[in-house]
């Protein structure tokens, strides 16, 4: 199942370590949050060296729908609700900074970096729409209510809001990495310390920061209690409507649009791992509705982190880990939560401190309904009476027959028909 990005991209290739190396910062997992710190502490002039298990940006990156927003489904008037008007400003700013970023450095990469609007559309409830716009006219962002956005079907109107932006992650990530100090096929086996523990070698680093997608070290952090997983799934179709803007349901069971050259990218039929949804099924029944000319040029499906809070996990890996440090629960907003964990990490581990820390901090309250949700799944699976089970923390796994594969309703691990990990937290090859 490539993806369109992974189609005709030559990505860097990086030797495997063999031997036992020091660093000041050890950096494991290359997805887009751990080759986006690696680049600005290499500009900085730290010494760090990346860790990935397989090929950098093979997993979640490589299949992310690649949009740079600061808008990130209805948010702001539950920000505004639950956490107050300092935060959810401090959140609009974080996130425009990663959306600024990127446009300075893709002002001189080939990545296929283009400003687009962004809408967040709802099919039924124009009332929450209009929350959102008193939620961000309280916050002092200038957002416009669409009565009739551009889409194939009724819906009650959309937020939008202008310039934001949308790339080729794998041509980015190409252009970046080339020269960052990077070993793949280089799977961290355990943590001695400070000391990551691999096949071929060891790493001793002053500091770590894992950008794993899950955070794996389960004896810190609480993060199976903190995260769920949730997939989703897209299309590209040929011969399909241009948008000329992004779009997403308010709706998380909703569907998603953009278009990338002559293909629109179609994505929805999500459902939380381990359980049943819509997958590519659903796609391709809306897809025969409204594009019945279109033809399917390729598909893939995507795994996201899904915080307690929906903000993401940014720092200190817990309070009792000085030098140990993460990011995850991106809440399917991985690129400009990739750019912003780089923006906060680059400057934790220089002592740097940073004015958006304390909001996005992994230590922050967990008392929030979504946790009861986990756990209930949590108990519910290691209950269940089932031949296969997790090793992650023992859960019961459930057949995905869209995907020939099997997965945890707990915590998101998934394996292929026999065995291999295909998702952690579950660990091994």
């Amino acid at each position: 199942m490539e993806s369109i990005w992974q189609k005709g991209v030559n990505m860097p290739v990086f030797p495997k370590l063999q031997g036992d190396l020091k660093t000041e910062v050890l950096i494991i997992g290359g997805g887009m949050a751990g080759i986006l710190t690696a680049y600005f502490l290499k500009q900085r002039g730290v010494e760090c060296i990346l860790v990935e298990k397989h090929r950098i940006c093979a997993g979640t990156t490589g299949h992310t729908t690649a949009k740079i927003t600061c808008q990130h489904g209805l948010i702001y008037q539950k920000l505004l609700r639950k956490e107050g008007l300092e935060p959810a400003q401090k959140y609009l700013q974080a996130n425009r900074l990663a959306l600024e970023q990127y446009g300075k450095l893709c002002r001189h990469l080939d990545c296929d970096y283009e400003i687009r609007d962004n809408y967040v559309y709802s099919v039924s409830d124009r009332k929450k729409l209009e929350q959102e716009m008193k939620a961000l006219e309280k916050i002092g962002f200038h957002a416009e209510l669409c009565s009739h956005p551009a889409l194939p079907f009724p819906t009650a109107g959309a937020v939008k809001f202008p310039n934001q932006a949308q790339f080729h992650p794998l041509k980015f990530v190409a252009a970046i990495a080339e020269d960052l100090p990077v070993y793949e096929h280089t799977f961290v086996r355990e943590m001695r310390g400070n000391t990551a523990v691999t096949d071929s070698g060891s790493i001793q680093a002053g500091q770590v920061i894992i950008t794993t997608h899950f955070p794996f070290l389960n004896k810190h952090g609480s993060y199976f209690l903190k995260l769920y997983q949730h997939r989703s799934y897209v299309l590209a179709l040929e011969h399909a409507q241009n948008l000329d803007g992004m779009y997403v349901d308010e709706n998380r069971k909703g569907l998603s649009f953009r278009n990338y050259g002559d293909y629109l990218l179609l994505g929805g039929g999500g459902h939380r791992t381990g359980k049943q949804g819509g997958n590519w099924s659903e796609l391709r029944r809306f897809a025969q509705q409204y594009y019945p000319k279109a033809q399917e040029y390729c598909h893939w499906a995507a795994q996201d982190c899904m915080s307690l809070d929906e903000m993401p996990y940014i720092g200190q890996y817990s309070s009792r880990t000085a030098q140990l440090f993460t990011a995850s629960g991106f809440n399917k907003w991985g690129m400009t939560g990739a750019m912003l964990s780089a923006m906060l990490l680059s400057d934790r581990v220089q002592g740097k401190k940073n004015e958006y820390a304390d909001l996005f901090t992994p230590s922050r309250s967990i008392l929030r309904p979504r946790l009861l949700v986990n756990g209930f799944e949590t108990v519910t699976n290691l209950l269940s009476f089932t031949g296969k089970r997790c090793p992650h923390l023992g859960c019961a796994l459930h057949w995905n027959s869209a995907e020939h594969s099997w997965d945890c309703a707990c915590h998101g691990s998934r394996f292929s028909e026999n065995g291999n990990v295909l998702d952690n937290p579950a660990n091994g090859e």
